[in-house]
């Protein structure tokens, strides 16, 4: 990639609504709604909505192909369109809006609104969490896979390392470097 060319990295956004009581119904019918459009604006990888068993919150998770593309539609006329139809109804609540762009979802800590540490100390930390298994695999398992097709052997790799790190390795660095993570820049 040269240094012209913008880097271009998938985005998750969660966006909470507040709904009045009793127009659950109307608000799900604006959500379908909205949705649809959303679905076919440029950039659009997924739309999910997320309903309470109880209560008036509704969650609603927008995945878009990059941060530029998520705000053009955030910003766009047809998105302010469906949130005229909608006043009197529901509310976002845009203190609780929550977007991340992949790494930061190894390093949340539940129940919080801390935000994601530095991305060269993600990338640190992740090197320091795979660099070990990366190094087993390659003694232990690599040698014993010599024959395979390649598509085969490429993907030994993966389906090993990626779960040891999502469940088990990262979660442990994320807990135990927590200090150094977190740390607020002004210390």
């Amino acid at each position: 990639m040269s240094a012209t060319q913008p880097h271009h990295e998938p985005v998750t956004t969660v966006l909470t609504w507040r709904v009045r009581p009793g127009r659950e119904r109307a608000f799900e019918e604006w959500a379908h709604g909205i949705t649809e459009c959303a679905q076919e604006f440029p950039g659009n990888e997924g739309v999910a909505w997320l309903r309470p068993e109880n209560g008036h919150r509704y969650h609603v998770v927008l995945r878009f192909s990059d941060t530029h593309r998520l705000t053009t539609w955030l910003d766009s006329e047809q998105r302010a369109e469906w949130h005229a139809r909608i006043e009197g109804i529901a509310t976002e609540i845009s203190s609780e809006r929550q977007s991340t762009t992949g790494l930061e979802t190894w390093f949340g800590l539940p129940g919080t609104t801390v935000r994601p540490p530095p991305r060269w100390k993600m990338v640190l930390t992740t090197f320091l969490g795979a660099y070990p298994f990366t190094f087993l695999i390659q003694w232990l398992i690599t040698p014993h896979t010599q024959d395979w097709p390649l598509p085969l052997r490429a993907a030994v790799f993966p389906i090993l390392l990626l779960p040891l790190l999502t469940y088990l390795v990262m979660p442990g660095l994320s807990r135990a470097l927590r200090q150094w993570l977190y740390r607020s820049p002004e210390r």
